[in-house]
């Protein structure tokens, strides 16, 4: 008994603590808010027939979508052209703003605005690599991905090192700055009405910036560190909670994807990789196409080994050697379907939703080569001038423990 109670407390003392996955969520942050943001950067020229005035699904027929389902879309509030234009900078934008880990936190919520203002737009136009988007953009936003990797680290850093110093630190202005600007434009819209529907979106749009509004009044108000200390406690469960869906959700998509390949008479006969490698749509390389189908044993080796690792990928995750071999194989499937099959912001996507599984030692490593990289082109610029100290990629640091403004 005394032992369940030591092993229950160090459980709760482990999700309580700390934001676990430090490394994998800023890895996460980092690949989604890239794949959206290439993805929107390459189908700018057509924009208009993807999601604009000039598509096949007009606004009319949004509209009425949305009226029956309730899913949010920004778009959908009016038809004029300067609106769906600015929409989409605005989508671009915050893509940029949280692949830089700047805000971090009002970042994800609305980066999720824009993914879902988008995507709800036209629904036909997405494929399975923006249904994990679609998702993944909303976990996001109770997660600290700005942890590592981010300007919001990187600010926080220099914070502790004026205060080493002896230095005073100025108070965060920029904070409560866009807290106020978000802050009216939501009253707004609440307002006039156009968050009506599906009140998902609604409801964590006002609990992020009325939590962020109560996180900086106990930074700038408390007289004792119990009321900071509860509300870390509770970011730190929301995120791990936030992370384990993630990697549930991860799961999920892999075991579904098998199991139903396994019904299929084409993956039974191990011939199902054979047919869209013959599709016009699906072969952007027709040479290398031809290359990979022209051998039967290599077709079903591929059909079988793709079942398999979808199959038993979620039943390694307790075994950590070979849980990596499987994520490098499916790692490695994604890029090859995004070379020969022309799906690269699909698999991309898949890549993302898989760095939650990925070592932290490796993680380790690729930030210290990173570090190392960035530092090589820094002293090229400087045309051999004394190099700059660099941060310690082992220690994960919480910005929002480094000062009383507001959280990443």
């Amino acid at each position: 008994m005394n032992r369940l109670t030591l092993v229950i407390s160090s459980g709760i003392a482990r999700v309580t603590e700390a934001a676990l996955g430090p490394y994998q969520t800023a890895v996460i942050r980092i690949g989604f808010a890239a794949t959206w943001l290439l993805f929107l950067l390459r189908e700018f020229p057509h924009r208009h027939e993807l999601y604009g005035p000039d598509g096949p699904w007009n606004i009319d027929l949004a509209q009425q979508l949305i009226g029956s389902n309730g899913a949010f879309t920004a778009l959908v509030w009016s038809s004029d052209g300067t609106w769906f234009e600015s929409v989409y900078a605005f989508a671009v934008l915050t893509s940029v703003l949280l692949l830089l880990g700047w805000r971090t936190r009002t970042m994800s919520v609305l980066f999720m605005v824009g993914v879902l203002s988008l995507q709800n737009r036209s629904i036909f136009m997405g494929d399975g690599g923006d249904n994990v988007l679609h998702l993944m953009c909303v976990y996001l936003v109770f997660t600290r991905c700005g942890q590592l990797w981010s300007l919001d680290e990187r600010r926080a850093r220099r914070a502790r090192a004026a205060r080493a110093r002896g230095e005073r630190v100025p108070p965060d202005r920029v904070g409560p700055v866009l807290w106020s600007v978000l802050g009216l434009a939501l009253v707004a819209v609440t307002a006039v009405g156009r968050l009506d529907g599906d009140p998902t979106v609604p409801v964590i749009l006002w609990a992020v910036w009325l939590g962020l509004g109560v996180w900086w009044i106990v930074g700038r108000r408390a007289r004792t560190d119990q009321p900071r200390i509860l509300l870390d406690v509770i970011g730190n469960v929301v995120h791990n909670g936030a992370l384990l869906v993630i990697m549930a959700e991860a799961c999920l998509i892999y075991a579904t994807a098998g199991w139903y390949k396994i019904q299929g008479s084409r993956w039974q006969d191990g011939t199902a990789v054979y047919y869209p490698l013959h599709l016009d749509y699906f072969s952007p390389w027709p040479a290398l196409a031809e290359l990979l189908s022209s051998s039967g044993t290599m077709v079903m080796l591929i059909t079988y080994g793709t079942v398999l690792v979808q199959v038993a990928f979620p039943f390694t995750l307790f075994h950590r050697r070979v849980k990596n071999v499987l994520l490098a194989a499916m790692i490695t499937e994604h890029a090859v379907i995004a070379v020969v099959l022309g799906l690269p912001f699909f698999s991309l996507a898949m890549i993302a939703a898989d760095a939650v599984f990925l070592p932290t030692s490796f993680l380790r490593r690729l930030g210290v080569g990173a570090a190392h990289a960035r530092e090589r082109l820094a002293r090229l610029a400087r045309r051999g001038g004394a190099p700059g100290a660099l941060p310690d990629p082992h220690t994960p640091e919480n910005p929002e423990h480094a000062h009383v403004g507001f959280p990443a």
